[in-house]
């Protein structure tokens, strides 16, 4: 069964409070697992979650600051302590490259997983199989950081009145699909546009510790979840250009100039005991806002088919 869910294991910006943890956030795309940003107390939050690190089949890190990376030891050393027998991928900054392997090692453990670290040095696609693609664009902050896309190819969905028309049925459905189009006894060419329509894949984007930017507006490009910062409040602008971040109000123009379809806000200030007025702040703009609070789960909406 298809299971596709943005899990929140954490929402505090810079150091954790009483109601938020450090930042953690866990993509589920069926039989991938992807474990963003995993700051202090990670570990703990997953198990709040009913995530398993087996679960986790990829890293993503936007960057070395401790709010989004303190949690990785523990992380990494449940991963071996669990026996996990994948290969794990991992993406950071390569400028961090030094950080990631000493957080990796940072005690005495019996290390049975494999991580595949890439670094990340470039912009563009980071891994790719029938599942999905992932791809990064450089953000701008204070240190090198980076966003995350997740996208699955378009397919097509067979349509049993379209097959009826030609009289198509058993091995001939199972040519069609594998060579894209069969030549029927009377010479008739028939593809596989003509029996089946476009369903486009779905996708998702990562984007943290930022001002608004180009790549963030790239990253977030009509996706169906656009999770990313929103630190301070209208209030605080100012500050939040200073210290390259982003407002509620600045994440939800992105989310309307990108095409998204939802927004999540995360990454708040820990000066804000709670956070409807950026709620509020970004429905204004965006009104299919959400805030984020620890442990939500949040789904992947269902694929609209175009004919």
């Amino acid at each position: 069964m298809s299971v596709r869910e943005l899990i929140i294991l954490g929402t505090a910006a810079q150091v954790p409070t009483r109601e938020r943890n450090h930042n953690g956030y866990f993509l589920r795309w069926d039989a991938e697992g992807i474990l963003f940003d995993p700051g202090e107390g990670t570990q703990r939050q997953m198990t709040f979650a009913e995530v398993p690190a087996s679960a986790i089949t990829h890293l993503a890190l936007t960057h070395f600051h401790g709010d989004h990376c303190l949690g990785l030891p523990g992380v990494i050393q449940r991963l071996s302590l669990d026996k996990t027998s994948h290969p794990v991928h991992a993406y950071f900054p390569a400028s961090g490259e030094c950080f990631f392997n000493a957080m990796s090692h940072a005690s005495m453990f019996q290390n049975v997983v494999q991580i595949e670290s890439q670094p990340i040095r470039e912009p563009g696609i980071l891994f790719q199989n029938e599942a999905f693609t992932i791809s990064t664009a450089k953000l701008d902050h204070r240190v090198d950081c980076w966003g995350y896309r997740i996208e699955e190819p378009e397919s097509r969905s067979i349509c049993m009145d379209q097959l009826q028309k030609y009289n198509l049925q058993g091995p001939k459905i199972g040519e069609l699909k594998r060579l894209g189009q069969i030549t029927l006894d009377d010479g008739q060419i028939i593809r596989v546009e003509d029996v089946s329509i476009r369903r486009p894949g779905q996708s998702f984007a990562f984007v943290m510790d930022t001002r608004p930017c180009e790549n963030a507006l790239m990253l977030a490009q009509n996706v169906d979840i656009f999770i990313t910062e929103a630190t301070y409040l209208d209030a605080e602008t100012d500050q939040a250009h200073e210290y390259m971040h982003m407002t509620a109000r600045q994440a939800a123009i992105l989310a309307k100039e990108s095409g998204a379809k939802k927004l999540i806000l995360s990454h708040f200030s820990r000066r804000y005991s709670n956070v409807s007025e950026h709620l509020q702040q970004a429905r204004e703009v965006f009104p299919n806002t959400f805030a984020a609070h620890d442990l939500d789960h949040f789904e992947l909406p269902r694929r609209i088919r175009f004919s």
